[in-house]
Order: structure tokens, then sequence, then C-alpha cells
């Protein structure tokens, strides 16, 4: 090879090299790391106070423009003393958070997953479903997976992500492993999908000013055939496409994507707590607010459907962004004399988790190969790859809804036909004196027994179904759910019975 070539060569490898160290490490002052992290949980904390009086009152439709959202100084500190179970998305992030603590950032997930499982307070949907099953002794993912939890692709673990994000800053795929390993405890496919978008756009948001980069980039962390990434990519289309008007946006999500086809209670309801839908309001929210943080609360909480936990995941990547020194004078005042109250169920304040979340993203830094001074990190900036491909409920659609709203003595019997069923109830107490029963009961299908469990009368214990099989043969099936210990002082009702056909 000619010498002038070589050299030539030699040189651009050089600046290749060059180039991609510069773009593979980013250096941050620590007071800018702490900066970033306190501003996520404040950004959080923020927008779900913010959205709390509007959580899935506007379903189907989103709040007008001239109707005014509450606000005011002190409303967080209120709030946090008044109406602590608002607070879902925040302390089930400091139960991680504090396992994460106690046990290490190598604990198993079996401490993850008892913590919430034995925990006071109260849970609903893939949460609580999955809070049963371990309870009941499954044991995680597979408390988690759609054949045993009917809403593994609600939005639970993509509320509960954000700390996953906040102790990974620019490294995604450090992320995704903790939502790989904690996200199945309770959800699957496009709800576990959620939580691993959130966590994402968190570590995107240590090591960009860009909205749309945060978004675009945590989105390849998605798998491409996924309609959780569908659905996200439509947003971005639709941005560019409508860049002034949401409410159009907001419209071609509710004409393609608003369908419900896993979670009991949405089904032929107006209801929706699909991850993948709210994940699309918390972007919509993001990518028109333009990083304005008013802006940006604002249209992810008049979206609608869980309005409180959207403006919540939003507000935390934003708040992240932008450091918690520049989140708006009047936001703050809203969240001044809350930042020392420790979060009911929890040993922890705001105050504690800043400093405790900055000491775990310290320690995830170096242990993913970057490094530390006095005054600087220089974190090894990872290329997000896209996680596993993993669908629930597939090749099934809704077929009907039945209202039953009926008290079982002994036993239920009923028709159904499809592949699939969900019996909806609740076990409830009529004594006061000793509130707490557990019903053992067994389901039939077609003469054949295929399950026993319990129905016990504890909500934080509740199961949140009675009953559910899916993968059954497409035909005619006898349903009949038997109890063993009825008792005049506790009911076992039966609200509504959905079923499946197949279908896409």
């Amino acid at each position: 090879m000619n010498k002038k070539i070589l050299i030539a060569t030699f040189s651009l490898q050089i600046i290749t090299l060059g180039l991609f160290a510069q773009t593979n490490e980013i250096v941050l002052s620590k007071a800018e790391l702490e900066n970033k992290i306190r501003g996520g949980w404040a950004g959080q904390t923020i927008g779900v106070t913010f959205g709390g009086p509007y959580e899935f009152r506007f379903q189907g439709s989103f709040i007008q423009d001239y109707q005014p959202l509450t606000w005011y100084p002190g409303y967080v500190r209120e709030v946090m003393l008044n109406n602590p179970g608002l607070y879902d998305d925040l302390y089930m992030d400091l139960s991680f958070v504090d396992i994460l603590e106690k046990y290490g950032l190598d604990a198993p997930v079996d401490s993850f997953a008892n913590a919430f499982a034995h925990a006071d307070y109260m849970l609903w949907h893939a949460n609580q479903a999955a809070r049963y099953n371990i309870l009941s002794g499954m044991k995680a993912p597979q408390s988690g997976f759609w054949i045993n939890n009917p809403h593994a692709d609600d939005i639970d673990y993509q509320i509960e992500s954000d700390f996953a994000g906040l102790m990974s800053p620019g490294m995604p795929n450090t992320a995704s492993a903790i939502s790989d390993k904690i996200g199945h405890i309770m959800n699957y496919g496009d709800g576990w999908y959620g939580g691993v978008f959130i966590g994402a756009m968190y570590t995107q948001a240590f090591t960009s000013s860009e909205v749309e980069v945060i978004v675009t980039n945590a989105l390849k962390t998605i798998p491409l055939q996924s309609t959780f990434h569908h659905c996200i990519n439509d947003v971005i289309r639709w941005y560019h496409q409508f860049p002034t008007d949401w409410q159009r946006t907001w419209f071609e999500l509710q004409r393609k994507w608003s369908a419900e086809t896993g979670c009991p209670d949405g089904v032929f309801q107006p209801f929706d707590i699909d991850a993948k839908l709210n994940a699309a309001f918390v972007v919509l929210g993001l990518l028109y607010g333009h990083g304005d943080f008013t802006k940006t609360l604002e249209i992810a909480t008049r979206a609608g459907q869980d309005a409180d936990c959207n403006p919540s995941s939003a507000g935390g990547i934003l708040g992240t962004m932008i450091g918690y020194d520049h989140i708006p004078g009047s936001w703050m005042a809203g969240l001044k004399g809350a930042e020392d109250i420790q979060f009911k169920y929890t040993n922890m304040s705001l105050n504690k988790v800043y400093a405790i979340s900055f000491q775990h993203a310290m320690k995830n830094i170096v242990g993913n190969g970057g490094k530390t001074s006095d005054s600087t990190v220089t974190i090894l900036r990872q290329v997000p790859r896209s996680v596993k491909f993993e669908q629930s409920f597939p090749g099934i659609k809704p077929l009907a809804r039945r209202e039953i709203n009926k008290d079982i003595d002994t036993s239920l019997t009923l028709e159904a036909e499809g592949c699939a069923f969900v019996l909806s109830g609740e076990a409830l107490s009529r004594n006061p004196a000793n509130p707490d029963y557990i019903f053992r009961c067994i389901l039939y299908i077609d003469g054949q027994k295929v399950a026993a469990f319990e129905l016990p009368t504890s909500f934080t214990r509740r199961r949140h179904e009675l009953c559910w099989k899916y993968e059954l043969a497409n035909k005619q099936h006898t349903i009949r759910l038997e109890i063993l210990n009825p008792d005049d002082r506790y009911i076992v009702r039966a609200s509504s019975l959905l079923t499946y056909m197949p279908g896409k």
C-alpha cells in the first residue's frame, strides 16, 4: 500500500476511534447529576399530585381547555397528608429503592416481589394480581405472565419504573436489565414494555436536552414488531404531521389504539388502563410540551384516562432533563413543605430518596464501566438495544360481556362460548367483628377440575378476579365455580363474565 494512503487510513481510524470515544462517554459534575435525580423525583411527585383529581374521570374524552386545573402553594403537602393512597406510583417505586438500599444493586428478584406483596398499601390491577400470585406461592416471572395475570398489559410497572432510569443515567440497557427482573413480577408484553420505555426515557434525559431525541432513543429499546412500538411510533409520526395540534393527535390515538382487549375492567368499557395508550399520552405531553414544564403536565393530564400517572411520568422525565433547579417556581411552591414528609407505608421522604437514588446511580455508573472523581462522573453511555419480544393475550379478541350480579351460595354454573373467559367479582365480609375470611374454591370447566384457589375478603390480599382461563378450545363451555366453605357472614359476588374468541 502507498505510504501516504497508509498514513491517511491510519489517521482516519484514529479520528473514528476518537469520535466513538466522544460519543460513548459523557462527563457530568456530581452536582449536575444530583440535580437531575432530584428533578426526576420531584417532577413525578408534582405530576401525580397535579393530575390526581382527574384520574380516570375522563375516559374517551380529554379535559377541555376552558376547565382550570388545580394547583397552589403547599398543594403536595396537603395531598400527601390527606390522600396518601394517590401515591401508588411513588410508594411502589420506593419499595424497590428500599430493597436496593438494604440488599444491594444485585438483590434477588424474590426480595422485590416479597416486599410489595407483604406491604400494607393498597394495590390494583397487575400489581394486585401479582401480589395475590406471590402470596399464593407463585414466583416471578410467572406472577406477571398473562396466563396467570389478566392485567399483564396494564400500566402498573410503567408507573413504577422511574427508579430504574434514575439510577442508570445514560445507560438504557442497564435500566432494561433492571426492568427485566422487577417489571416481570407484575407485567408482561406491552405492560412490561411500558416500564422499559419510561425507564429508558429517564436514562436519555440525563444526556440530551432535546425531548424528541429522548423519546426516539428510548423507543429503540422496544421491539419493532410489538404493538407498543407501533403505537408510540404513531405518536411521533402524527406529531410531525400535526405539530401544533395535540388534540388532533389525541383523536388519532383514540381511533387506532383505544380498543382495550386485556384488562377485564376495560373491555367493552370506556375505561382504559392499557400501558401503551397511556404511554402514548406521556409522549403526547412531552412532544407537544416542547420542554415547557407547565405545558407538558397540562397536556399529559388533559389527555385523560390515567391522568395522574401520565403527568407523573412526563414530569419526572422532564424534571430529569432540566434539573431540579429549573423546575418553575410556581410548581416548586406547590411542593413546598412536602419533601421531608415520609410517603405513607414507607420510611422514605423525597429528601431521603434524593440522596439514596444519587448513591445508587453512582454505584451503577461505576459498575457499568464509568468513573468518578472528586467532582465529576464519567458515564459510559450505552447505545439503546431492543429487549426481547413478547406479547400478552395472543390470538384472541373480546367476544361478549355478560352481567351476572349474583351472590354465590355454594356454587355458580355458567355457559360460555369462546376460547377464553374471565369471571369478575369479589369476596366481601358482612362480619365487622372479624372481617377477614378466606373462601376455598374449585373451578371446573366442562366437568373437569382445572384449578383450586382461595378468595380472601381482605382488600390487600384479594384476588382481583374470581377466576379465568385462557387457551381453551373454541366452543361452548360449562363453567362451574364451587365454594367449599360457605359462610353466611361472608359473600362471594360474581359481577360479569367476559368471553373471548380467536382473532387478532
